[in-house]
């Protein structure tokens, strides 16, 4: 049997640019995979790796290991729409069962948001606005399932959503590969803008909820009275008459 190379010793999970130079395009499908369809890849670069792996797709000399545009854009699609189908599969088969083990703070919390993304959008548009928004696009798969969305309907807007994610990150990496000469020189600030965009939906999302807790605590503030159609506050009920 022969022994691992130093590389995928030396390989960090979190990093995008060494998962890529150990595995390829087979590491792209497998973080894909583990990060849209098992709980415990949360964690997993997907938006970094997506854009990273564009730009080493592109022509000419850089640093770092050279990958092929189709390959790249295979692997993705293949590991982001199998991974969601699967996490999907398992949250109908597992229910809440599945996130209740774990005692990830930041997975609950993804959890949280994921069920606000699915009442609020309803299902079509949650599922799409998941893929963008880390952690959410963990765990809203397996939900899905767990709250009985339609097979039809989800398997129809993770697909949408998968491709849209996918392609369009790579091809973002390889355009601005392709247009900025030696911008692999930078790749660290770059893939950094990525994941604080990638984030950005998130953060809104917790200023719009501190705002609304804000206004609901907001010393003074009462309930308005009920009021009679003539305008004047109506009448308490008496005893044993129902409000």
């Amino acid at each position: 049997m022969p022994a691992p190379s130093a590389a995928a010793l030396a390989v960090n999970p979190l990093d995008a640019s060494s998962l890529l130079s150990a595995f390829g395009a087979l590491g792209i499908a497998a973080v894909m995979f583990a990060e849209t369809g098992l709980l415990i890849g949360f964690f997993l670069p997907g938006d970094s790796l997506l854009f990273t792996a564009g730009l080493l797709a592109r022509s000419g000399a850089h640093s770092g290991p050279h990958l092929d545009l189709v390959q790249v854009l295979a692997a993705s699609v293949a590991g982001a729409l199998g991974g969601a189908q699967v996490g999907y599969v398992l949250g109908r088969r597992g229910g809440r069962a599945l996130l209740t083990r774990s005692r990830s703070r930041k997975l609950h919390e993804g959890a949280e948001r994921a069920e606000e993304l699915l009442g609020r959008y309803g299902h079509a548009r949650a599922i799409v606005l998941a893929r963008f928004v880390p952690v959410v696009r963990t765990v809203l798969n397996p939900l899905a399932g767990a709250l009985g969305v339609a097979p039809r309907t989800f398997t129809l807007w993770q697909v949408a959503g998968g491709l849209v994610w996918t392609v369009g990150l790579v091809l973002a990496g390889y355009g601005l590969g392709s247009a900025v000469p030696h911008v692999d020189r930078y790749l660290l600030p770059v893939v950094g803008a990525v994941v604080a965009l990638s984030l950005l939906p998130v953060a809104l999302e917790l200023l719009r909820n501190r705002r609304r807790r804000a206004v609901a605590v907001t010393p003074g503030t009462r309930p308005e009275e009920p009021r009679s159609p003539e305008g004047r506050p109506a009448p308490a009920p008496s005893a044993g008459q129902e409000p």
